[in-house]
């Protein structure tokens, strides 16, 4: 084996060596033969030969990169003059003479040429060596002025009074730079100085600048944490920022809508945070407004005691375009807000109390109190082989879920399933227990209903009605979609962990369109058990009144919403609707995947 290992090109000569030695002195070695084996093998091993080379390889590559020439459009062109007169003659000729007047290819040759030539744009000036050596330590920064803004905010230090720049944007072009810091205090701009200055006068230099842009910097004390976090998170609300007037720079800030993902890449700031779209190329991340001073809008609007004030002036962009704000970076004040305390005061960041009721088809003011929703934390669930999603279809009575519910379980009975309710009623001629209802007393029913093991429960007429949680779970574990269309008070019960139910809100048209469809169609009323009638323009209202007032108090926790004026319409979106929960992974809170 030795020999051959030898004799073979390919293997490393030192190891080579190595194993000759370790054969020579084998019987001076104080080893055993197992030991002698094992070292012998690895020394002939094909991985560790591969391995060596690679080391090898590494080890010995010239870093220094020279080009060939730095003409290679220059010979290209020549090579066309002398290619051009046999061109119409022979085929590769005219191949060659076709691919140099490419221009792909010829602007990859000026690139190599430039590359070659070291004919680099912009020249950046060279940067002034003599520093006083009694003066702090300052660090020069040369960036390239361009249509791209700076992507940071500066701001006067309260206690020191100088210009300090107060805010990095994630991804923008200070950012990428590394050059720039959190803290750094601003001494000189393209050499003019600023001690004294405010930073709308710092604002003007950089705007009446041109080419490159020089920033005489003394360094903050510590760099802070530049760390992108990986939270995402579903806004409950739209936001323009152009319409903010307390954003720090109204150019850098991120609008989106109610619904959408926003990757937060940075909380360090209590009141606004830096964010992405999810999905979104610009790297620059944008402000938005934190959880905390978002629930304190929403607070101080509900209580519209007075009308906020401008905050003081203070915080200017570093961008091109960038416009000051009239809100501090970092700061907002308790009078900037009056009627609110600090965000992280129980009265603004509690959540209204909920109470267990025997609800009913009338309104409950007491539970349904609107939350402050603002974020909620989300996560990417995958579906699950053998473990669906519970369908949660949601909306006012008379919208036709229970219609869409029985279309959808028609298509695949064996697939779909709906959990038998439980009542305190006795059976009707031809209904079966376990089958039709569960029918039980109304002590052991009340007695469950105490005890938390119903999702929904309400009296009507007298008798009780519910729908037992452990009945959900074990059609979810058999491995059944279960579909519910449970009143909209239940939805804090549902949407729980354990179950990770997918909630579809079935939304009423307008008031003309649903009295047009309706008549149309010849739609019983669903408010008048006792006669077989249309609906009244009452009903209509209600209807849709209904549906406005779910949206409002519950929309934060729909995952779609289908607006139901033609049925047919409505159910195919809820066919496509329950396609993606079983093909595609869902954003759902962050707790359920946790």
């Amino acid at each position: 084996m030795t020999a051959a290992v030898m004799a073979n090109g390919n293997w490393d000569p030192a190891l080579s060596r190595l194993l000759v030695s370790l054969e020579e002195a084998r019987q001076a070695l104080p080893s055993s033969e197992e030991e002698f084996g094992f070292l012998s093998d690895l020394l002939q091993s094909r991985e560790l030969h591969a391995l060596v080379k690679v080391h090898n390889k590494i080890v010995s590559k010239d870093d220094r990169f020279y080009p060939t020439l730095s003409n290679s459009m220059q010979i290209a062109l020549e090579v066309l003059d002398v290619v051009a007169p046999r061109a119409p003659l022979r085929d590769e000729c005219r191949e060659l003479f076709q691919l140099l007047q490419r221009p792909h290819l010829q602007g990859l040759l000026c690139a190599h040429d430039a590359v070659a030539q070291k004919d680099y744009f912009p020249r950046l000036p060279e940067i002034p060596l003599e520093v006083d050596e009694d003066e702090e330590t300052i660090k020069i920064v040369q960036l390239v002025k361009s249509n791209e803004p700076l992507g940071a905010t500066i701001k006067t230090d309260e206690d020191t009074g100088k210009i300090v720049i107060a805010r990095i944007m994630h991804g923008g072009a200070a950012d990428r730079s590394g050059l720039i810091h959190v803290g750094d205090e601003v001494c000189e701009v393209n050499g003019i100085n600023v001690e004294g200055k405010t930073p709308n006068d710092v604002l003007k230099i950089l705007q009446n600048s041109e080419g490159t842009i020089t920033f005489k910097l003394v360094p903050a004390d510590s760099k802070g944490g530049g760390r992108e976090s990986k939270v995402r998170v579903r806004a409950h609300f739209n936001y323009i920022s152009s319409t903010d007037p307390y954003i720090p720079c109204k150019e850098a800030g991120l609008d989106f809508v109610r619904g959408d993902i926003l990757h937060i890449v940075s909380q360090d700031d209590a009141y606004w945070w830096q964010a992405r779209r999810e999905g979104d190329r610009n790297m620059r991340a944008g402000l938005i407004p934190s959880r905390a001073l978002q629930e304190r809008r929403i607070l101080h609007e509900r209580t519209q005691q007075e009308k906020p004030e401008e905050g003081p002036g203070g915080v200017w962009s570093l961008g091109l375009h960038l416009l000051p704000s009239n809100f501090p970076v970092g700061l907002c004040s308790v009078s900037a807000l009056p009627g609110c305390q600090s965000p992280k005061s129980p009265s603004c960041a509690s959540k209204p109390k909920t109470k267990k009721i025997m609800y009913d088809t009338a309104e409950n003011d007491d539970f349904d109190r609107e939350e402050v929703a603002t974020y909620e934390e989300v996560a990417k669930l995958y579906p699950r082989p053998g473990l669906h999603r519970p369908l949660v279809l949601i909306g006012p009575p008379g919208v036709g879920r229970n219609e869409l519910k029985r279309r959808l379980v028609a298509t695949d009975p064996d697939k779909y399933k709906t959990p038998t309710p439980y009542t305190s009623r006795p059976p009707r001629q031809g209904e079966v227990n376990g089958k039709d209802y569960f029918f039980v007393s109304r002590e052991k029913m009340e007695e469950d209903v105490e005890a938390g093991k119903f999702i929904e429960f309400g009296e009507y007429k007298g008798n009780l009605y519910g729908t037992s949680a452990e009945s959900v779970k074990s059609l979810v574990s058999a491995g059944y979609v279960c579909i519910l269309s449970p009143h909209y008070q239940a939805l804090k019960m549902l949407r729980t962990p354990q179950l990770k139910p997918y909630i579809v809100c079935i939304k009423p048209p307008s008031f003309e369109v649903l009295k047009e469809t309706r008549n149309a169609a010849y739609a019983r009323s669903t408010f008048d058990e006792a006669n077989s009638r249309g609906f009244t323009d009452e009903e209509f209202h209600e209807m849709t009144h209904r549906g406005e007032r779910i949206e409002f108090l519950y929309g934060h926790l729909f995952d779609e919403v289908i607006e139901n004026a033609d049925l047919s319409t409505a159910f195919e979106q809820l066919v496509q609707a329950m396609k993606r929960v079983e093909t595609e992974p869902l954003w759902v809170p962050a707790s359920w995947v946790q």
